[in-house]
């Protein structure tokens, strides 16, 4: 399948959602039911997130954590340099679904196109951007930032895009960005983040656990 001239990535999940969302929650939650689901399947799985633990993947940590500046522009390069040898790099994402396993992700294309096109426009995130496959399945964490924001406060520290009115326009971004891709007809599920952590968990299960890998 391909949207716009790029391909859909099987076997390839993402999470998405503005910062307090939950999205590492889920993940994890989700690899637990894997975990759970695969003493009969056997299927192999892979959790994963961005920015990686690679090098460039740390030197964009520093600057979320506020140890380096780093200009807007050069952050969003840095993001897709980043991607690309998650993607393409020793045992990337590529490899592992090309070897039948799954693989599941927190955060991807959608969090540069949504946070580096409130920081530096959108033409360069897109362009950047621009080549990278479509996952099978992408799962939206919709929440209102206020309570987003509230989460965060239990935090010992707050990274350069944890504010309410980044949080706002944040939300926005995706949300128009999903109206796109959904239109397009891609694989997206929108959830309420704000709910109860194990009905969400149980929401995202009841759509993974019927893709056809986890059927086999």
């Amino acid at each position: 399948m391909e949207i716009n001239g790029i391909k859909t990535i099987p076997n390839f999940i993402v999470f998405e959602g503005g910062d307090g969302s939950g999205t590492t929650t889920q993940l994890s939650m989700l690899s637990n039911r894997i975990k759970n689901h695969n003493q009969q399947k056997k299927i192999k799985f892979f959790s994963t997130f961005e920015p990686t633990e690679g090098h460039i993947g740390k030197i964009i940590r520093q600057a979320l954590k506020k140890e380096i500046s780093i200009d807007s522009k050069t952050l969003a390069m840095l993001f897709a340099a980043d991607r690309n040898e998650h993607l393409y790099g020793l045992e990337g994402i590529i490899c592992r679904v090309n070897k039948g396993e799954l693989v599941i992700c927190d955060r991807y294309v959608f969090s540069s196109l949504v946070y580096q096109g409130i920081e530096c426009g959108d033409e360069l995130p897109q362009i950047l951007n621009s080549g990278f496959g479509i996952p099978e399945l992408t799962i939206f964490l919709d929440i209102d930032p206020n309570i987003a924001i509230e989460r965060m406060k239990e935090r010992s520290s707050l990274e350069i895009y944890e504010y309410l009115d980044f949080q706002e326009k944040v939300r926005e971004k995706y949300r128009n960005l999903i109206k796109i891709y959904q239109n397009q007809k891609a694989g997206i599920l929108t959830i309420d983040a704000s709910k109860n952590v194990e009905k969400i968990a149980d929401q995202i299960w009841s759509v993974v656990s019927q893709m056809p890998i986890l059927k086999v």
